[in-house]
């Protein structure tokens, strides 16, 4: 265990000790009396007095001892009850330490980062671990820590923190890692204090270099930032992942985890909750299971292979619909059974083994099974919920060999031989069957009977984008088959295309969405079609069918990854991979179909729905080695296009029964295609998986995550930019205000995304809509930022002013104002003419009804009029002189200027306020209003008013003031909704 560190004094202690190793910074020492060589005499003594001495006060036997080169001083840092204890320490500190205390100058500051990097140590070491519900006392104190360093608002909640090294250039310094549930990264030390929002991580991966063994890269707003020396490091990297992925899901893709009940409220986020989620999302992709499915249980046991005669040893994984099995690497065999499957159980208490029985009479022997009880109770509640949809029978006799000896259906040994057969390309009367099981959408249609009819019946009909969209594309998908020159075909692909649409709004419907299902149409029913869909889009190829294919762009990512490790020869010769990311956009978003002779394509396709996306970047590492003499010698980008065009359609698939008249781009059509060697389909699926099939698909999604978020952001500063390029038009803020502007805006819209669960950017949140109108704010967050930039102190109760400005801006009265409108608004306060701003605020307080803008104006006219004839009757009547006051010949003219300016219209129904009185007659009352140009006029007689309009703002400090004061403002729940309440 690591102590606490203790100044001791060696040379009163060398005749208890015996140092067993060291080295500059650090010794090991075994106590005499233990181990081999008990030290004679001497050793026999003190292992006497050791043996003899209360349990509480013996000495460890093993102990490391802290010393600098530079000083005569010891200090004790980890004891160990036994060699193996001890060693870990030793191997961690070695690991760990070594490299970092070679920068150091001063042995102070080394022995000072020793021993604060242990005090560390031992504080993650006596913390309970992601229990927070349970709130014991070493969280509360670091979360009392985390509170008063950062000074973040009350609501951020810390999830978890670790002990770490931050790094300042060569310079580490030990402090903690603290992580917040919704968008902070905290990393505190004596001498730094570092906050980055998890929304503005470009980067987070773990990396290595020759000072750092293990670290923890992040790449935030231009900077890199470098984390080492963690107790967890693997621990710390998943939370760090999984806070960064839950960030992005739920303020870029506007997520809100209804089906995740611990991700739905950020309040409620636990560290256990984050590493429950990612063993869920790791259980179901390597499984293939539908979204509803959660891991239960997990058991140690071993499963007998009767096609191998022996047992193997795997882990077995329960969920609520499923048991599933995997051999110890994952490679070696799975299997999963659906519990409608399963028939019965039969214990065997004496071997601890289960034997589950199937439907078809198949059984599968478990043994050797830890909690063996409880797993045999498990299964026995779940046996025989329903039956599963049948295929029909084949006579392919390859694969009647394979279903004899491994099963056949959702219980089938899934195996390398398995996936041998699928290389050599499946039958074509086995495809459908095949194709559903292998994708999962065969359990999808099982636990959902007659989904897909009423949804057919609920969506056709139904006019929208996504249908008028889909109905042009209809015969753009397969023309050249037969299968869709005719209205049976054409009628099929409308119906699952538009039952998608309506099933999932938010993709909806996406150019190559046509292409993949006119091809599963082929093989498969038509439910069974729609079923295969929803397992490319939902589960195979996240991200990919929607207005900013980040799935897709992300895999090109990943492939550009590859090609750098795989293809050397290659990036030496092309260091711009960008023609490769444009290249084959095609190849992932419809699986090589578009390029590929559909009967080769199709190929293609088996090895997807068995291997995923793996399967896809074999195959493009793959094509790129087969042609890399002639992509090396292009001259341009052009010419390696050609290359690769001519390689597809040459591609062929001997064992295709399609007729040559189907095939699309029929190499018979090109004179110089037919001139080069084909290619069979086969062998190169063949070569793909023998050159690059070690490439684990574990090792694929970690790359996926790592690209994902450079991904995004990428997009996200492109939309930046755009919209600063339409801005920038209508306004006067220089490039630099403009940015810092937006960034304010952009994260005003993400904390509503963030704690408001039913926010109006929520709920009215349409992905297809201009990049202008992505990032929007409801009235609760615009009075908030616009409190921050306005330009003048108001009165604390300014929410009115808010309200009147908010609904003057939201022109389409959607309850949201969006980021041009805004700086427009800004953009009159602080740089608009005395004219302007005038105007702006004469619009705010226009009344919003006609019918009472017109009564008040009828009303006040009435009462000036009446004033102004009392001060007549007053005045002594004389033609010689006037007694009118500077102020009343001021209000006549102005009244006489809107008699003048006034329209002659009146509505019928409107009645005439007229006076009468004994003195004399007043004429017939004209309806009566203030204008704007009468107000101007009055108003540019006082200069103190117009000096106050006109006067400069500082508009750069009151953007860093709102940059400041943006995240650190705590409101009151109450308060804030009173004041909502009362200005809705």
């Amino acid at each position: 265990m690591w102590l606490k560190p203790e100044e001791i004094l060696l040379k009163n202690a060398l005749k208890l000790w015996v140092t067993e190793k060291g080295n500059e910074y650090f010794v090991l020492q075994r106590r005499r009396g233990y181990g081999e060589g008990g030290g004679g005499l001497t050793g026999l003594l003190v292992g006497t007095l050791d043996t003899m001495l209360d349990s509480t006060s013996k000495v460890a036997p093993f102990r490391i001892l802290h010393q600098t080169p530079d000083s005569q001083i010891y200090w004790s840092i980890a004891c160990g009850g036994t060699k193996e204890e001890i060693n870990q320490h030793w191997e961690w500190l070695e690991k760990n330490l070594m490299r970092t205390l070679s920068v150091f100058d001063s042995s102070d500051d080394i022995t000072s980062f020793v021993q604060g990097k242990i005090r560390g140590l031992i504080a993650e070491e006596g913390k309970v671990s992601g229990v927070q519900e349970d709130d014991p006392e070493k969280f509360r104190e670091a979360l009392l820590r985390f509170e008063k360093w950062f000074d973040l608002p009350q609501k951020e909640k810390l999830v978890t923190y670790y002990s770490c090294s931050y790094w300042r250039g060569r310079v580490p310094c030990q402090g903690w890692n603290c992580q917040a549930s919704s968008i902070y990264l905290s990393s505190i030390s004596s001498s730094v204090k570092l906050v980055v929002s998890w929304n503005e991580i470009w980067r987070l991966e773990k990396t290595s270099n020759v000072i750092l063994t293990e670290s923890i890269h992040v790449l935030a707003n231009g900077e890199d930032h470098y984390f080492s020396m963690f107790l967890h490091l693997s621990e710390t990297f998943l939370i760090m992942e999984q806070l960064a992925d839950y960030s992005i899901k739920r303020l870029f893709d506007k997520e809100t985890f209804q089906e995740e009940p611990s991700l739905s409220d950020p309040l409620q986020i636990t560290k256990r909750g984050l590493e429950t989620n990612a063993r869920n999302e790791q259980f179901r992709a390597f499984f293939r299971l539908p979204k509803e499915e959660n891991l239960l249980e997990v058991y140690e046991s071993f499963l007998w292979v009767p096609f191998s005669h022996y047992n193997t040893l795997g882990k077995i994984c329960l969920s609520e619909s499923y048991l599933c099995f995997a051999s110890q690497d994952g490679s070696q065999c799975h299997v999963i059974i659906p519990m409608r499957e399963a028939r019965h159980s039969k214990p065997d208490r004496s071997s601890r083994a289960l034997t589950v029985c199937v439907r078809g009479k198949r059984a599968l022997r478990f043994s050797e099974v830890r909690d063996f009880d409880r797993l045999s109770n498990a299964i026995n509640r779940r046996c025989g919920m329903t039956a599963s949809p049948q295929h029909s029978a084949s006579t392919e006799q390859s694969w009647n060999i394979h279903f004899s000896e491994y099963g056949r259906g959702t219980s089938m040994f899934c195996t390398k031989k398995t996936r041998d057969l699928i290389v050599r390309g499946v039958p074509e009367a086995l495809r459908g069957e095949l194709w559903m099981l292998f994708s999962g959408a065969v359990n999808d249609m099982a636990i959902n009977p007659g989904y897909y009819s009423e949804i057919v019946d609920q969506s056709l009909g139904t006019s929208t984008l996504a249908t008028d969209e889909i109905e042009r594309d209809l015969h753009r998908s397969l023309p050249e088959h037969p299968a869709f020159q005719s209205d049976t075909g054409i009628s099929a692909l409308r119906r699952v295309l538009t039952a998608y649409a309506y099933r999932n709004p938010k993709i909806g419907y996406c150019q190559a969405m046509n292409i993949l299902t006119s091809v599963l149409l082929l093989y498969a029913k038509e439910e069974e079609a729609f079923w295969l869909l929803v397992a490319i889009c939902e589960r195979m190829l996240p991200d990919y069918f929607n207005r900013r294919i980040i799935g897709a762009l992300v895999d090109q990512a990943v492939f550009e990854e590859l090609i750098r490790m795989h293809l050397t020869q290659l990036t030496e010769h092309m260091t711009d991979l960008t023609f490769f990311s444009s290249v084959s956009l095609s190849w992932f978003l419809t699986l090589f179909i578009s390029v590929l002779p559909i009967e080769s394509a199709v190929n293609v396709v088996d090895c997807f729905f068995y291997d995923g996306i793996k399967a896809i970047l074999q195959l493009g590492l793959a094509v790129l080695d087969y042609n890399m003499e002639g992509l090396i010698s292009s001259n341009d980008d052009a010419e390696a296009v050609t290359i690769l065009s001519k390689f597809f359609d040459n591609v062929t698939n001997k064992d295709s029964p399609l007729p040559q008249t189907v095939q699309q781009n029929s190499v018979g059509n090109n004179d110089k295609a037919s001139s080069l060697s084909k290619v069979d389909i086969s062998d190169l699926i063949k070569e793909a998986y023998e050159k690059y099939g070690d490439m684990k698909s574990e090792e694929v999604e970690r790359m996926r995550k790592r690209n994902k978020l450079y991904v995004i952001q990428t997009l996200e500063d492109t939309t930046k930019q755009n919209v600063l390029r339409v801005v920038s038009q209508e306004v006067k803020f220089n490039p630099s205000q403009l940015d810092n502007l937006y960034a304010l805006f952009k994260r005003q819209h993400f904390l509503s995304c963030y704690w408001t669960m039913n926010s109006p950017v929520l709920l009215h949140h349409d992905p297809s809509l201009a990049y202008l109108e992505q990032y929007q704010l409801g009235f609760h967050q615009f009075r908030l930022l616009f409190t921050l930039l306005e330009p003048w102190s108001l009165c604390s109760g300014n929410d009115a002013l808010f309200l009147w400005a908010f609904r003057l801006l939201d022109e389409n009265q959607d309850g949201l104002v969006n980021f041009k409108e805004f700086c427009c608004a800004l953009d009159i306060l602080y740089s608009g003419t005395f004219t302007t701003k005038l105007k702006f605020l004469f619009k705010l307080h226009q009344p919003p009804e006609e019918s009472l803008y017109r009564a008040v104006a009828r009303v006040t006219s009435l009462l000036l009029r009446m004033e102004e004839v009392g001060r007549r009757l007053q005045e002594p009547t004389s033609p010689q002189k006037s007694t009118t006051s500077p102020t009343q010949a001021a209000l006549e003219g102005a009244l006489l200027d809107r008699e003048a300016c006034s329209t002659p219209e009146r509505s019928s129904d409107t009645p005439s306020a007229t006076i009468t009185l004994e003195a004399g007659s007043i004429p017939q009352e004209v309806e009566w209003s203030f204008a704007f140009e009468q107000i101007l006029a009055s108003l540019l007689n006082e200069p103190v008013l117009v000096r106050f309009f006109e006067r400069p703002v500082d508009i750069q400090a009151r953007l860093d003031h709102a940059k400041g004061a943006q995240l650190k403002a705590k409101t009151n729940k109450t308060q804030t909704k009173n004041k909502l309440d009362s200005c809705s």
